[in-house]
């Protein structure tokens, strides 16, 4: 006897799933997480002023590592729709993993630039939490990547397609929630404090934490346990 759970939307049977309110409050917070991505990264790369020094592009890269892309590559699989075109899941599958190179890439460029900021000026390395966060962050996208990857030999794993979904999930998760945190700490740095201040610096603390709660939402809705089967 194996027993295995079948995951399906939260509140399918309790009938929200059909309830025209639900679904259109959930539309509205899709599309405001896809505004708060793109419009806070747009507003942390100008605060930067790319080129200026070699710390300047470290929060560009970052903010379009993981404000961006990240959150851009999880609500593709939103059932509440995405501004992408695709609609066959195979082909949100080729985006996503499209995206997440990216992520990779920008947040390693990100992390170059930081490196060789800190040799420039002297600094020591990793002596605040946010670098220690940030390290640990990139730490966990790389294993979230290679994660992914086994998604495509499951047979070697000797797991079923489901539950390597949902680990690849729940891991994905964890990763992005890591990476809010990482970003709301830099909110606390030197530079931040100095460039933005007053309300206009709560309003930047609490904005990430808006697509955080609504891809938790996601996640959650598509993964949580309704019923086992036992075969």
């Amino acid at each position: 006897m194996r027993a295995d759970v079948e995951y399906s939307p939260v509140g399918e049977g309790l009938g929200m799933s059909e309830c025209w309110l639900y679904v259109w409050m959930r539309r509205v917070a899709v599309i405001a997480a896809h505004v708060i991505a793109v419009g806070l990264t747009v507003l942390i790369s100008v605060l930067s002023r790319p080129g200026t020094s070699l710390f300047s592009w470290h929060p560009v890269c970052m903010s379009i590592a993981y404000i961006l892309c990240l959150t851009e590559g999880i609500l593709l699989f939103s059932p509440e729709g995405t501004p992408f075109c695709f609609k066959a899941r195979k082909g949100k599958v080729r985006l996503h993993w499209f995206i997440q190179a990216l992520v990779i890439l920008a947040a390693a460029t990100g992390v170059g630039f930081m490196v060789a900021s800190k040799n420039v000026s002297e600094r020591p390395h990793l002596a605040t939490w946010h670098s220690l966060l940030g390290v640990g962050t990139l730490a966990a996208t790389v294993l979230q990547a290679a994660c992914g990857i086994c998604l495509l030999f499951p047979k070697l794993l000797k797991l079923s397609p489901p539950r390597l979904k949902l680990y690849h999930a729940t891991c994905g998760l964890v990763v992005y929630l890591l990476a809010t945190v990482t970003v709301v700490s830099a909110m606390f740095s030197d530079w931040f404090q100095a460039t933005v201040k007053g309300v206009v610096w709560y309003a930047f603390l609490l904005l990430p934490l808006f697509p955080a709660l609504v891809i938790m939402n996601q996640i959650t809705n598509a993964y949580l346990p309704r019923k086992k089967i036992t075969t």
